[in-house]
């Protein structure tokens, strides 16, 4: 997912001593992502007196996972995964099943945070991005990010078939509403490629959500798709990156326990701070990733709500990532995209 820089440890002592041993390890994807989580879920869970926590960054390999849960030698408590990592790691046992009762009212939640392995902690877009110092004309839709004679250079793109299909077929005319019931056809997947391979000569790959912004304020690339906290985070720095919200792919990440965990209890207090509205309102000031606790939006202000996915102006034509579609599809188009690339 997403936000992926340095290792990051994190140890403060708890405070109560019916905790005073009790340790716990939360990996998440690191980068503006990592520090937000600390900021609004570690810090005041270790004041709380939970326990102790050591923060991992990791590239979201679910690999690693499956090998301790298989070895059973876990020593990570909880996770932050992807939408299509939480749906195969609970089919494949991976994963504890959550205990609502310990967590959450569940009619707080977006219906798609709400998981029997899994708890949303917040909604994430892929989007258009480009550099306002560098474009005074914005593009508007994905048919513009596809004309290089109207808008001339580059293009970055991550580097996969998740993503880039639904883009080209958006650029190719296709309705939001209708992505995946065309994509799901062998004509609309042929359709893609044949979008795709018409900008095919202007993309620069990316693979690890920092490039992007650094991509455009280096002038390599027009505009790319990026990873809308990374934008935030990079405007935060004072760039004037901007995006192009219009059929952006919205998604989820959330919260695992692997199986087997020995704090299994500390892991549950943790996720239960992590998705009160107080801490995801905290969250979603520190970076522009959405609640999935809808009772944390009251919390939050018009410029903060402005520049999440999940407000009105920026989810109305938005598209949700079909985890269905590539749980069952996914890794035919994964191939299909890396010997087409590799072309």
């Amino acid at each position: 997912m997403k936000l992926k820089p340095v290792l990051l440890a994190v140890t403060v002592m708890a405070c109560l001593p019916a905790f005073a041993q009790s340790q716990l390890t939360v990996v998440n994807f690191g980068g503006a992502n990592g520090a937000a989580q600390k900021k609004a879920y570690v810090e005041p869970f270790e004041k709380s007196g939970g326990a102790k926590v050591t923060m991992v960054e990791y590239n979201g390999e679910q690999a690693k996972i499956k090998a301790m849960v298989e070895a059973k030698k876990v020593t990570w408590d909880v996770v932050e995964v992807e939408s299509p990592d939480l749906s195969r790691g609970c089919d494949e046992g991976l994963f504890e099943k959550m205990d609502w009762a310990k967590v959450g009212n569940k009619a707080d939640f977006q219906k798609a945070a709400v998981h029997e392995c899994g708890v949303g902690t917040f909604v994430w877009s892929t989007v258009m991005a480009y550099d306002g110092d560098k474009l005074k004309t914005a593009p508007t839709t994905w048919a513009d990010f596809w004309d290089v004679k109207k808008f001339p250079g580059k293009r970055g793109m991550r580097k996969g078939a998740r993503y880039n299909l639904e883009f080209a077929l958006m650029a190719d005319g296709v309705k939001t509403a209708d992505v995946y019931k065309v994509l799901a056809t062998k004509e609309g997947a042929e359709r893609a490629f044949k979008k795709l391979t018409e900008l095919k000569p202007n993309i620069q790959w990316w693979e690890a959500g920092a490039q992007p912004p650094q991509f455009l304020v280096a002038g390599d690339v027009v505009m790319t798709t990026a990873y809308n906290g990374r934008i935030d985070a990079a405007q935060r720095e004072g760039k004037n990156l901007k995006i192009t919200w219009t059929g952006g792919i919205y998604d989820l990440d959330y919260w695992v326990m692997p199986k087997g965990t020995p704090n299994k209890d500390a892991a549950l207090k943790f996720i239960a701070l992590a998705s009160s509205p107080d801490a995801q309102a905290e969250y979603a000031k520190n970076i522009s990733y959405g609640p999935t606790n809808n009772k944390a939006l009251t919390k939050l202000d018009a410029k903060v709500l402005g520049m999440l996915p999940t407000s009105p102006a920026n989810s109305k034509d938005a598209l949700q990532f079909g985890i269905g579609f590539w749980a069952d599809q996914g890794e035919a188009l994964e191939k299909r995209f890396s010997a087409w690339a590799a072309q």
